[in-house]
C-alpha cells in the first residue's frame, strides 16, 4: 500500500475504491475484467488518485485480503476453552454482520476465494490447538475432525454470502454452534 499514515481524507478515498471495486466484481465475476479505468470512473476519482493509493486493482484485492483476515482472526486472540471457542464464534459472526453487504459483492466470485483459503487454514490452526490442549491428544483424528467441521462451516458461509443458502446468519451461527458440540463436545473424542 503507497499511502503510510492515512489521514480522514485518504481513508474516505481508499473505502470509496474498494467499495467500487466490490461492485465490479459482484458484477464482472473475474479479477482479471476489472480495469483502474473502469474503476476511476465508477468512483469519480482521478487515475492518480487511485494509483496514490494502490498500484494496481491486484493491490486493491490484497487489501481487502488483508482486512478481512484482520477482522476475523480477532487480533490472535488465543482460545484456550471450549467457551473460547464458542466465544470465537459469535466475534466471527458480528465481524461478517458489519460487512456483510461488502462480503456478498466480493465472494460471488472465485477470484476473490483466494483469502478464504487462508481464512479456513488460520481458523482450523486455531481450534484444534484448543482442541487438543484440552483433551490431550486423546482423538488421534482430532485434526482431521476439525478440518471437515471448519471445512462445513466455511462452504455454508460461501452459500450465504453468494445467497444460495436458505438461512440467515444467525441460524448459521445457532447451528456452527450446535455442530461444534456435538462434534467436539458430546462425544468425548474417542
Amino acid at each position: 500500500m503507497k499511502v503510510q499514515g492515512l489521514n480522514s481524507s485518504s481513508r474516505k478515498t481508499r473505502n470509496l475504491i474498494k467499495t467500487t471495486f466490490a461492485e465490479l466484481m459482484q458484477e464482472k465475476r473475474e479479477l482479471n475484467k476489472i480495469t483502474v479505468t473502469e474503476l476511476v470512473k465508477r468512483a469519480e476519482i482521478t487515475r492518480s488518485t487511485f494509483y496514490t493509493h494502490y498500484d494496481d486493482i491486484y493491490e486493491v484485492a490484497k487489501d481487502y485480503e488483508l482486512e478481512t483476515i484482520e477482522l476475523l482472526t480477532c487480533d490472535d486472540k488465543i482460545l484456550y476453552t471450549k467457551q473460547d471457542i464458542i466465544n470465537y464464534f459469535d466475534e466471527i459472526i458480528s465481524c461478517l454482520k458489519k460487512n456483510e453487504e461488502i462480503y456478498k459483492m466480493l465472494l460471488s466470485s472465485n477470484d476473490t476465494l483466494f483469502f478464504l483459503e487462508k481464512l479456513r487454514k488460520i481458523a482450523i490452526e486455531k481450534i484444534f490447538s484448543t482442541l487438543k490442549n484440552i483433551y490431550s491428544s486423546a482423538n488421534p483424528y482430532l485434526e482431521l475432525d476439525v478440518c471437515f467441521f471448519i471445512n462445513g462451516v466455511v462452504a455454508e458461509f460461501l452459500k450465504y454470502f453468494r445467497n444460495q443458502s436458505d438461512y440467515t446468519l444467525d441460524e448459521l451461527l445457532i447451528n456452527t454452534k450446535k455442530w461444534y458440540q456435538k462434534i467436539f463436545e458430546e462425544k468425548t473424542l474417542l
